[in-house]
């Protein structure tokens, strides 16, 4: 998993700030150090030796360092956040490019094949806001995205129609071609992506009009979310196939829905369980009497107990948000009663309150005797 991972800059011992000459002087050290070639059979090596590679790809790579900058690993795993969409574009046959460049064929040389194949599309994310009840019971709403999708003129070939891609002369099709060059260990065979198609095997000499050869163009789509009870902030919901279009025959990616939730004017969540702060009267808390509890379902009756304390709570199970992977479960609702002290008094009422209180002995107040015993007893001491 992404989080496993360790940071990028920490693998290549550099600051966040270190510029293309320090990531290539850093990724070199490095990759020669850890090269399979001077570590035969040491998979511990060849692990470092892919670490090292992987973070040089995502750092030397200005819109893949930004996107790192700002997610972190999430960028590439589809749980990247920030507005709108999330391209997750980084792709681990890129490493290959790298150890090409770098040292020559090795791990680069083979992964050519996979680069030709199927090729699985990008993946999108789109923040949905969801108002409190809309999460707590669910909803249903479309939502309207921009994205890439095969182009409908050409069927995604990139060509006009009547006429085809054409093998390309100068890989014969392969995508890839080899080339020697000098590196750390000498001259070796690099295998590269063919300029002239750029790897894809073939030319388009009659581009298609309505997407300029590319095989795909923006569009905007129309789809329809279910958003289950339950979801919370933050949760993501994967929509499959809606992703960006497939390359060469590979499936679409799938677009991730993420839930914003708002705030409530009366309650607060915590998972499944739902809060809510009650005012009562000095008289409802002395004297206890019925009340009507607030819930997402509706108001429940509720008889408050004499001398209720500010604090006090009361649990009302099952009355919380439904459990979204168990609908028919349900959290609980937790009411905290807190004592309104009135304000703005009547002399009048004054004079009754100072009558009222004098009526008082210490067995009417045993949270404040107890106090001040105490504290009689820390003198003591």
């Amino acid at each position: 998993m992404a989080d496993s991972k360790r940071d990028y800059y920490e693998v290549l011992g550099v600051n966040k700030g270190a510029n293309d000459d320090e990531l290539k002087k850093a990724y070199r050290k490095m990759a020669k150090q850890y090269h399979p070639d001077l570590h035969p059979g040491d998979q511990e090596a060849e692990a470092k030796f892919k670490e090292v590679s992987e973070a040089y790809a995502v750092l030397s790579d200005a819109d893949k360092r930004r996107k790192y900058d700002q997610f972190g690993h999430a960028a590439f795993d589809g749980a990247g956040g920030g507005g709108g969409f999330s391209y997750q574009n980084f792709n681990f046959d890129d490493l290959g490019d790298i150890f090409g460049s770098f040292f020559g064929g090795g791990f680069g040389g083979s992964r050519s094949s996979r680069r030709n194949g199927p090729q699985r599309g990008a993946n999108l994310k789109y923040n949905m806001k969801l108002e409190f009840m809309e999460a707590a019971f669910g909803v249903e709403k479309d939502v309207t995205i921009t994205k890439e999708d095969t182009c409908s003129q050409c069927k995604g070939s990139g060509a006009q129609p009547g006429t085809v891609p054409e093998t390309c002369p100068n890989c014969k099709g392969s995508g890839r071609i080899n080339q020697q060059t000098q590196t750390l260990f000498g001259m070796t065979m690099v295998t590269k992506d063919c300029p002239t198609c750029n790897g894809n095997g073939t030319v388009i000499r009659t581009p298609c009009t309505a997407c300029g050869g590319r095989g795909r163009k923006n569009i905007k789509k129309t789809i329809h979310i279910k958003v289950p009870a339950g979801v919370d902030n933050g949760d993501m919901l994967p929509i499959s196939g809606e992703g960006e279009p497939g390359r060469k025959g590979g499936p679409n990616g799938d677009l991730y829905v993420e839930f914003r939730v708002g705030k409530h004017d009366v309650f607060t969540r915590n998972g499944t369980t739902t809060y809510c702060e009650i005012p009562l009267t000095i008289a409802q808390a002395v004297l206890g009497g019925e009340i009507e509890i607030p819930t997402i379902d509706g108001p429940v009756k509720y008889n408050v107990k004499e001398g209720t304390q500010a604090g006090d709570t009361y649990t009302i199970r099952g009355k919380g948000i439904p459990n979204k992977n168990s609908p028919n479960m349900r959290g609980d609702h937790v009411c905290k009663f807190n004592i309104e002290i009135p304000t703005r008094l009547s002399e009048s009422q004054k004079l009754k309150l100072r009558e009222f209180e004098a009526t008082l002995t210490e067995r009417n107040y045993e949270k404040r005797n107890g106090f001040f015993k105490k504290v009689k007893n820390i003198f003591k001491l």
